[in-house]
């Protein structure tokens, strides 16, 4: 096993990002998928994730959320690691109950929605806060009312989600996601699974959430109007690595990377 203790201590006395990757890879046998990665995010920045298939642009999302392990490096959540564990002094490989612990700072929306089918919308928004954070029942019921108020589906929450579109089901599964009240939001190419009419309804309420909480959202996404208008900064993945980052204005009307320049420009001409 890596010896991690020279990551304990990198982050004291500094200002802490919300999440930090610190020389973090990520290997399917010989495949790398993510490489040396370093990555700073601040409390409540937006951040998009763009780059071709197998960049590495879900790698990144799915190892914050502790669904793919990292063969190096340590991921940090809000200055605490979030892969590892404090020991002795060094850094351990987190077990599972530090885990869970520190998966409800993360909220997920994946592109497929996820959404458990027997429950209702209202009851899909109260079973993670009541048997994870052990919240009375009616004060998750408030919670999950407000939640799906927000996303603009409170007349719809006694449905099961086999009665609702899948713009429909995407917004639920949002109002879930921010049940457990997170301190970061990860979007998962969210409107992929789209019909393209229904598409705004999604990233409309996206853009609500950035305008009325603080959160620190990253975001993966191949609508590059989309990451232009909601972001901070976006991030063009290649090969594991940031190929190039910057402002939306920046990295898209002034790109400084051939390969960069290439995906913007087959981007624009598939559109």
């Amino acid at each position: 096993m890596n010896d991690f203790s020279d990551f304990a201590t990198q982050t004291e006395g500094v200002d802490k990002p919300m999440v930090r990757f610190r020389h973090v890879s990520k290997r399917y046998g010989a495949l790398t998928v993510l490489d040396d990665l370093n990555l700073d995010i601040a409390e409540g920045e937006k951040v998009s994730i763009i780059g071709p298939s197998g960049s590495g642009k879900t790698t990144v999302l799915r190892t914050l959320m502790t669904l793919e392990t990292i063969n190096s490096g340590v991921i940090y959540v809000d200055g605490k690691p979030l892969t590892h564990m404090a020991k002795g002094g060094k850094l351990i490989g987190a077990d599972e109950r530090y885990l869970c612990k520190m998966r409800t700072n993360i909220g997920m929306c994946f592109q497929h929605f996820n959404l458990f089918p027997h429950m209702t919308a209202l009851q899909n928004c109260m079973e993670g806060p009541v048997h994870a954070l052990r919240v009375p029942k009616a004060e998750a019921r408030d919670r999950a009312e407000e939640l799906l108020a927000l996303v603009g589906m409170i007349e719809k929450k006694d449905q099961h989600p086999s009665r609702l579109s899948g713009g429909q089901q995407q917004r639920v599964a949002i109002a879930r996601a921010l049940a457990m009240r997170p301190k970061v939001m990860l979007f998962d190419e969210v409107t992929s699974a789209l019909d393209p009419e229904v598409i705004g309804e999604v990233t409309n309420v996206i853009r609500k959430l950035v305008s009325e909480f603080k959160l620190t959202i990253i975001m993966v996404t191949h609508q590059m109007g989309f990451a232009r208008d909601i972001s901070d900064r976006v991030c063009f993945f290649f090969g594991g690595k940031i190929e190039e980052q910057g402002p939306p204005a920046q990295l898209f009307g002034n790109p400084q990377r051939e390969r960069t320049q290439k995906f913007l420009s087959a981007v624009k001409d598939a559109d």
